[in-house]
């Protein structure tokens, strides 16, 4: 069962959301932070990317960064700027992109459940970046930002949320980049208590988005239960804050790869080799996406090209094997150009598809990269088959859009 609690949210007021919500630290640098945050003191930034108040270059992960973020943290409180509700709520969080809506419940999630792995996972996580996250939080002594959880759709919980979103929204504001987010305080107790119960019969939730800050609010929440020696296991560190949705409703788009060379190869050998293992069809000038499952895109030396993997080079019954980006790693990346290690070799660079196909034509066009491959989407579907099976997918597989907002509500772990 997934254990769910109600929170007394730290919120802007109704008239500062959209000054106060910022895209979430780990999708934009230092510097575009800085920029989007000129002439704003508001901005959520001076918190989740402090190392803006200082002069470029400054490290941001120095003890005096980490310092400046609560210091902020305390001003936005001092302000008015952020303001804790009086009593525990859920809320709802919905974001529009392209016509298209999807409804999240802002909960808090339970560290149990994150270390008994109810709460499921789908990709590593690095310990350089959990103590950046677990910094930030320990410093705050706050979730500022919320982590992404999908769940088996449930229909009582759509009825639900669908009466509440019948009200007007607290919040309401189409962000610089089109996507359209609105906020709800679901302030009827007797659905928060149903809500609870409801959750309690679901057996799991799924991070989609935010391995890396769902892992240091969980391990900052039992490191402070362990210093604890008073403990009792209904403080607030015991949860964590996320946004819960249901599975039905995400949308897992592409994850690209670039690679800067052809592992001394020419264009001839490098299609020679890939007809190995797909059926290789030069699609032309204009840009091709693939259309299907085991169906990929190359642009190469100014040409797309469609492969298609031959039967027998996957394995639909392996939840790892049958992933697309398992074909490409092992049977391109790996065979054919020395990319052994996705994490760490300097050869390859990843783009996400919000940019589209048109960013990987310039990247090769540049001359910064040699090679680009763009492959089929993952499904909600087979994250859920891997994070079932225990399994890990390899890096970089899935993409989420929209991103959540990060501003619209806080969690304080006292």
């Amino acid at each position: 069962m997934a254990i769910i609690k109600p929170f007394k949210g730290i919120r802007p007021p109704k008239a500062l959301a959209d000054q106060v919500a910022s895209r979430p630290y780990d999708v934009l640098n230092s510097e575009e932070a800085r920029k989007e945050a000129e002439g704003n003191p508001m901005s959520l930034y001076h918190i989740i990317k402090p190392e803006i108040d200082f002069a470029p270059g400054m490290d941001e992960h120095a003890p005096e960064v980490y310092e400046k973020a609560a210091e902020n943290f305390k001003k936005f409180r001092n302000e008015g700027w952020l303001v804790q509700d009086d009593r525990e709520h859920y809320y709802v969080y919905a974001q529009t992109m392209n016509g298209r809506t999807q409804y999240g419940l802002v909960v808090c999630a339970s560290v149990d459940d994150y270390m008994t792995e109810r709460i499921k996972k789908h990709e590593l996580t690095r310990r350089d970046k959990e103590e950046d996250r677990m910094k930030h939080v320990r410093v705050n002594n706050a979730n500022v930002e919320p982590v992404f959880f999908a769940y088996p759709h449930c229909d009582e919980i759509d009825r639900l949320v669908a009466d509440v979103v019948k009200g007007e929204p607290e919040y309401d504001f189409t962000a610089p980049d089109g996507v359209g987010h609105h906020f709800w305080v679901i302030d009827d107790e007797a659905v928060t208590k149903r809500i609870t119960e409801l959750f309690a019969g679901i057996p799991a939730l799924y991070i989609a988005d935010g391995h890396h800050r769902s892992a240091a609010a969980a391990l900052v929440g039992d490191e402070k239960r362990r210093l604890n020696p008073d403990h009792r296991g209904d403080e607030e560190y015991n949860y964590f804050m996320a946004v819960c949705f249901p599975d039905n409703q995400l949308n897992i788009i592409d994850y690209n790869r670039v690679v800067k060379d052809l592992n001394g190869l020419t264009d001839e050998q490098f299609l020679e080799r890939l007809a190995t293992h797909f059926t290789v069809e030069p699609k032309g000038k204009e840009i091709y996406k693939p259309n299907k499952l085991h169906n990929f895109s190359l642009y190469l030396s100014g040409e797309w090209y469609s492969l298609t993997a031959k039967p027998g080079t996957y394995d639909d019954q392996d939840p790892i094997g049958v992933l697309d980006v398992t074909i490409s790693s092992n049977l391109i990346l790996d065979e054919i150009l020395g990319i052994k290690d996705l994490r760490s070799d300097k050869r390859i660079d990843f783009v996400g598809g919000i940019r589209g196909l048109g960013e990987l034509k310039r990247r090769v066009d540049s001359g910064e990269m040699r090679v680009a491959l763009a492959l089929y989407p993952v499904s909600m579907q087979q994250l859920i088959d891997i994070a079932d099976t225990g399994n890990i997918m390899p890096p970089k597989t899935t993409w989420f859009e929209p991103k959540l907002r990060s501003g619209l509500v806080i969690h304080e772990l006292k």
